[in-house]
């Protein structure tokens, strides 16, 4: 491993650990594997969520987008329908 490639690496641990300040999402697109094989396609841009699901549909918030922000944590803003 080369010089460069080393502080490469050192430059991401400190992006990683200073994902608040240093990292905005803007937009995500994710599949997620509901029940009964179902895939949902979830997206989140500019800050609102969005399912493909029916009660997304009429909630503006379902299991799908819930189970994206608690995987992304604080990384995104949390309930924000589209």
């Amino acid at each position: 491993m080369d010089y460069g490639m080393i502080g490469k690496i050192e430059k991401a641990k400190i992006y990683a650990e200073e994902r608040d300040t240093r990292i905005i999402f803007q937009s995500l697109n994710v599949s997620v594997l509901g029940d009964n094989d179902v895939t949902h396609h979830v997206k989140y841009e500019d800050g609102h969520w969005n399912c493909d699901c029916n009660y997304f549909g009429s909630h503006q918030v379902c299991s799908h987008t819930m189970a994206m922000e608690r995987i992304l944590g604080n990384m995104v803003e949390m309930g924000v329908p589209v």
